[in-house]
């Protein structure tokens, strides 16, 4: 019996040895599997990134206001169309409580202006108008650099200058305005691409804006000489020059004579001609794209080199930057179309047939290079012919 209560016991003190035995084997598999458990706020870490973000541009936006109102005041010349401008100008003063003073100018005089002043101008910001004269005075060192926020919103790499001096606002189509009313009476078919305007039937009908004051007329310049070659691009102007009856100050000039009849055929862009016929009524205009291909503007801002108040000035790009601006030009008669992806485009301008891709392959870099240059020798070749109908005021 006592050996039978000893193997009892003795099996008894196994089991429980076997049993007590698995219990440190299991033991390190529980933590194990709660590890990803601690790990889990790691993993959520990049969520909390995107609002600390939001937080430092929303912090640097406020930042630039504050010290734009601290400088209390703003100066604008602009070379948009007044109406847009004013509307521009006001909306900014209406948002930020920062004085604006502006005036409109063509971009031949904000260009002279600018460059007489060197480094010292009487403005801060510029505003609209062809990028021609924007990169004359970019390369003489006149414009100050700035990498924009919302630059981010650009639709393309071309709107901008690569070293911040400027961004494109909107871009305008090249092409002829013609009243078709004076055409009939005349019994002249209207002209379909550029060769046709050198047309002997054409002559003393055609307006076309000053090479000296007019950043239309200079890209008239560049395209010309792109599309034909230097020598022969210079000849077509003066070939044009004997139908040219004036040459108005502001590249606007031709087409706000066009639907009176005082202008036959006016050379500029497309959407100065919408603005006579859907604004001002006149119906008897027609919108002429060139047959051959045309090429474009990039309408630009920028700030001048030793502006006053250059917080005011930064803030106002990043403004002509968003839909705050942009959009103000088609509710004040300006019809271009828009360079950034967040702004609603003018439908009209698609409705008349306007496409922005639609245009030549421009050579901005060209343009920077030589376009004065090239004004200098379009009027030398023009000689005696470079009389008054070159309108200064």
């Amino acid at each position: 019996m006592k050996k039978l209560v000893s193997l009892i016991v003795a099996g008894m003190m196994a089991m429980s040895l076997a049993a007590c035995g698995g219990t440190p084997a299991a033991a390190p598999a529980a933590p194990a599997a709660e590890a990803p458990k601690e790990e889990a706020p790691a993993a959520e870490a990049p969520k909390e990134e995107a609002p600390a973000a939001e937080d430092a541009a929303a912090e640097a936006e406020a930042s630039l206001v504050d010290a734009a109102k601290a400088e209390g005041e703003l100066v604008v010349y602009g070379s948009c169309e007044e109406d847009y401008l004013a509307a521009a100008c006001e909306n900014f003063e209406k948002l930020y409580g920062i004085k604006v003073q502006y005036q409109r100018l063509s971009t031949g005089e904000v260009q002279a202006k600018i460059e007489e002043e060197n480094g010292n101008p009487s403005a801060d910001v510029w505003f609209g108008g062809t990028t021609d004269p924007y990169n004359v005075v970019a390369a003489e060192g006149l414009l100050e650099p700035y990498e924009a926020e919302n630059a981010s919103h650009l639709l393309s790499p071309a709107y901008r200058d690569k070293d911040g001096n400027w961004y494109g606002i909107y871009k305008g189509i090249l092409g002829f305005m013609v009243n078709k009313d004076e055409l009939d009476r005349m019994g002249i078919e209207a002209p379909k691409d550029w060769q046709d305007l050198l047309d002997p039937k054409y002559q003393g009908l055609i307006w076309l804006s000053n090479y000296n004051t007019a950043g239309t007329a200079k890209l008239v310049v560049n395209t010309m000489i792109q599309k034909y070659g230097h020598d022969e691009g210079i000849q077509y102007l003066v070939d044009l020059d004997k139908n040219i009856e004036v040459y108005t100050k502001s590249g606007s000039g031709p087409s706000k004579n066009v639907g009176t009849g005082e202008c036959v055929i006016g050379i500029g862009f497309l959407h100065d001609g919408i603005t006579q016929i859907v604004d001002n009524g006149y119906g008897n205009i027609e919108l002429i794209i060139p047959s051959s291909g045309t090429s474009y503007e990039i309408g630009a801002t920028a700030i001048f080199k030793g502006a006053a108040h250059p917080n005011a000035a930064k803030l106002w790009v990043e403004y002509a930057l968003s839909p705050d601006c942009v959009e103000l030009a088609a509710q004040n008669g300006s019809y271009q179309f828009l360079t950034i992806d967040n702004a609603a485009q003018p439908e009209i301008a698609t409705e008349f047939g306007l496409d922005p891709e639609n245009v030549m392959d421009y050579d901005f870099e060209d343009a920077k290079q030589n376009t004065t240059k090239y004004v200098e020798e379009v009027m030398n070749a023009l000689g005696s012919a470079a009389d008054d109908r070159f309108q200064t005021e």
